[in-house]
C-alpha cells in the first residue's frame, strides 16, 4: 500500500495498524496525519511504547499518557485510582484519536491495560472507549522485553507456563477491528542488492547467494574505519568508545548544555528519550551524528559527519557531512504538546558523538555507514534491525555474525503473511469507494471529532516537535527581530502567540550564542529582581548553573523559574 492510500484510510476514522519494512515511511505518514488533524483543529493523542520513539514523534510514552506507569497488571482499585486522577482523566476524556508508535515493543497485557483505562474514563464498553486507535510498528523489529515463561512455586514444584509475547496476542487487538495498512514503498535503501538481502531475511529466504554478498563486507578489527559508527548492544561499550576517541583529539573541547522548561516528570521523560545528551562535549575532528530531521538544512536523524570548526561569532559547530556539505548546527527543540500547547521542551544541538551507538537507540535511524559485530546476536530479528539501519551494502562493515543473525521469529513470519493479505483486502475495498463518498467520510469524521471543516491557511504546521512557518523564518530569528525592535517579553509573547517562558528560553539561547549582548539583557530585570540578584547569584556560585531546581528550592519559591533564568543570564563569575 502507498503512503497516500494509508493516509486516506486514516482520515476516515477507522482503527488502523500501520506497518511496513524499515524505511517505508511509517513515521512520515503519521506526521502527515497529525498535521492534517491539527489543520482541522483536532488534537490527537500522540504516544509511543518507548521514550526514544516518543521523542521522534513529539509525544508521550503510552504508559505516562494513560497513567499506568510501570504496572504490569491492573487491579480494580488501581483502575479506579487512575480514572480519578485529574490530569489523566482530563487527557483521556477529551481525546478522539490515540496514536501508539512502536507497538511491536508493547506486551499484550499492556495493551489490555490501556484499553481498560480508556473504556473506564470514556464510560464506554467500545474498544478503547470509542477512540480511533492507530497502532504503528513492525513486528520484525525489536520485540518487547519480557520473560518467555512465568514461573510459580506450587507445592514445592516449579511450574512453567508459556505466556503471550506480542501485542497482537491481546484480545483487544481483535476487538479493535483494525484495518491493516502495510506500506510497500522503500525510502531508506537505495542499493537494490542490499535491499534484496534485507527482504530475504524478512521472508526467511536468506541463502548462500546472500551470504556471499555479506561476506564481502567482513573486515578485520584493525582495519575498521574510524569515521563509521559502531553498533553495540550495551551502553557501557558505547560510552567507553566515545570517551576514548574524543580524548585522543588534541583540539580544545567545547561543551553545550541542554536547556529545559516544563514539569520535571515530562522534562525527564524527554531527556531520557532524546538521542542528544544533556551535556554534549565536542572537539574539532569529532565524529558526530545528527539526531533530528531537518531536510531544509540538509540532514536527517542518522546523518554522519565530523566537526570541521566552531563559528567564531556564535560558537556553533560547523559539521562537514560525509557528502561534503558544511552545516552550521543550531540548537533544536524536542517538545511535548497537548491541544496545540507546549507542555514541556528541551533544547540542545541535534548531535551526539557517533563513534559508537547502541542497536536499540539506532532503531528509527537511517545511517550512511556502520561497523557491526553481530556475533553476539541472541534475539530473533536483532541482526535484521541492525543491518536495516544502513542505506547500502557499501556502507556496512561487519566484524562477525552468528547463526541467529539472519533469522527472524517464525511466528512473526506467519503473522506477516496475514497482515499483507489483510492490507491487500483493505486496499481493494478502499478502491471501490467513489471519490465523493471518500470525501464525505473524511468530513464526517472531522465533524464527529469536533473539528472544523475550514482550514486556516495561516495555521502553523507542527510536525515531529519542530515548527515549519510559511516564510521559513526559524522561531529564534523571529524572536530576535522583535527584541531588536525594542519589544519586551510580554509584547513578543503576545505578538507571536507563545508563552512568556518560551520567549525567555529563546532570549537565553540567543544570549548564549552572543546574538544578544549581555548588557542588553538588563531590559529583562524588574526592580525587585535587580535588587536581589546578589542573593540569587550567591547560590548559583554554590550549586552551579546547570539546574535551577536547587536554587528554587533553597529560596523556597521566592522567585519563579522564569526570574531565576533571567538571573542566570545575568550571572558572571
Amino acid at each position: 500500500m502507498t503512503q497516500a492510500r494509508a493516509l486516506a484510510i486514516l482520515k476516515t476514522g477507522v482503527n488502523v495498524f500501520l506497518t511496513g519494512e524499515p524505511g517505508s515511511g511509517k513515521t512520515h505518514v503519521i506526521n502527515e496525519y497529525v498535521a492534517y488533524l491539527r489543520a482541522h483543529k483536532i488534537e490527537p493523542a500522540i504516544t509511543a511504547s518507548t521514550g526514544i520513539a516518543a521523542t521522534h514523534i513529539g509525544g508521550f510514552t503510552i504508559h505516562s499518557w494513560c497513567g499506568i506507569g510501570i504496572k504490569n497488571k491492573l487491579e480494580k482499585r488501581d483502575l479506579e485510582k487512575i480514572a480519578s486522577t485529574g490530569y489523566v482523566k482530563k487527557r483521556v476524556s477529551r481525546a478522539k484519536i490515540l496514536i501508539i508508535d512502536e507497538v511491536s515493543m508493547l506486551l499484550p497485557e499492556t495493551l489490555l491495560m490501556i484499553d481498560a483505562v480508556c473504556r473506564k474514563i470514556k464510560g464506554s464498553m467500545a474498544s478503547f472507549g470509542g477512540l480511533q486507535i492507530v497502532l504503528v510498528g513492525d513486528f520484525f523489529q525489536l520485540p518487547p522485553v519480557a520473560r518467555n515463561e512465568v514461573s510459580n512455586i506450587l507445592q514445592g514444584t516449579l511450574i512453567k507456563e508459556t505466556v503471550a509475547r506480542f501485542a497482537y496476542d491481546s484480545s483487544v487487538w481483535l476487538s479493535a477491528n483494525l484495518t491493516i495498512c502495510y506500506l510497500n514503498e522503500q525510502y531508506r535503501q537505495d542499493d537494490v542488492n542490499f535491499l534484496d538481502i534485507l527482504t530475504a531475511i524478512r521472508c526467511n529466504k536468506f541463502g548462500n547467494k546472500h551470504l556471499c554478498q555479506i561476506e564481502t563486507r567482513k573486515i578485520a578489527k584493525h582495519l575498521v574505519p574510524d569515521w563509521a559508527p559502531k553498533l553495540f548492544s550495551h551502553n557501557f561499550d558505547v560510552d567507553r568508545v566515545n570517551e576514548e576517541m574524543l580524548g585522543k583529539l588534541d583540539s580544545k573541547q567545547k561543551t553545550f548544555l541542554m536547556f529545559s522548561e516544563g514539569p520535571r516528570p515530562i522534562v525527564e521523560a524527554l531527556k531520557k528519550g532524546c538521542l542528544s545528551p544533556e551535556k554534549l562535549c565536542l572537539k574539532v575532528g569529532a565524529t558526530v551524528m545528527f539526531t533530528k530531521n531537518n531536510l531544509q538544512d540538509g540532514f536527517v536523524n542518522g546523518t554522519l559527519g565530523a566537526v570541521e570548526r566552531f563559528d567564531k561569532i556564535s560558537g556553533q559547530p560547523i559539521v562537514r557531512t560525509r557528502q561534503g556539505r558544511n552545516i552550521q548546527v543550531k540548537s533544536m527543540d524536542w517538545i511535548v504538546e497537548e491541544r496545540e500547547k507546549t507542555l514541556a521542551q528541551i533544547t540542545q544541538l541535534p548531535l551526539r558523538l557517533a563513534w559508537a551507538i547502541t542497536v536499540h537507540k539506532s532503531q528509527g535511524m537511517s545511517m550512511d555507514e556502520a561497523v557491526m559485530d553481530l556475533s553476539g546476536v541472541f534475539e530473533f530479528g536483532q541482526g535484521y534491525v541492525a543491518l536495516s539501519r544502513v542505506r547500502r551494502l557499501s556502507g556496512l562493515y561487519l566484524l562477525g555474525w552468528n547463526a541467529k543473525t539472519f533469522l527472524v521469529h517464525p511466528e512473526i513470519l506467519a503473522k506477516d503473511e496475514i497482515f499483507r493479505a489483510r492490507s491487500n483486502e483493505a486496499q481493494e475495498n478502499f478502491l471501490k469507494i467513489a471519490e465523493a463518498g471518500l470525501t464525505k467520510r473524511h468530513n464526517d469524521f472531522i465533524v464527529a471529532c469536533g473539528g472544523s471543516l475550514e482550514v486556516d491557511k495561516n495555521t502553523v504546521k507542527k510536525i515531529n516537535g519542530w515548527q515549519k512557518r510559511e516564510k521559513g523564518i526559524d522561531t529564534y530569528s523571529a524572536t530576535l527581530a522583535m527584541w531588536n525592535e525594542g519589544k519586551n517579553i510580554a509584547q513578543i509573547a503576545k505578538a507571536r502567540e507563545l508563552k512568556e517562558s518560551t520567549i525567555i528560553s529563546h532570549i537565553e539561547k540567543l544570549a548564549k550564542n552572543k546574538q544578544i549582548g549581555r548588557g542588553d539583557l538588563s531590559r529583562l530585570l524588574t526592580p525587585t529582581l535587580a535588587n536581589n540578584l546578589s542573593e540569587i547569584h550567591a547560590l548559583f556560585c554554590e550549586v552551579g548553573l546547570e539546574r535551577l531546581s536547587p536554587v528554587f528550592e533553597e529560596l523556597a519559591g521566592k522567585y519563579s523559574y522564569d526570574e531565576l533564568r533571567i538571573a542566570r543570564m545575568m550571572y558572571q563569575k
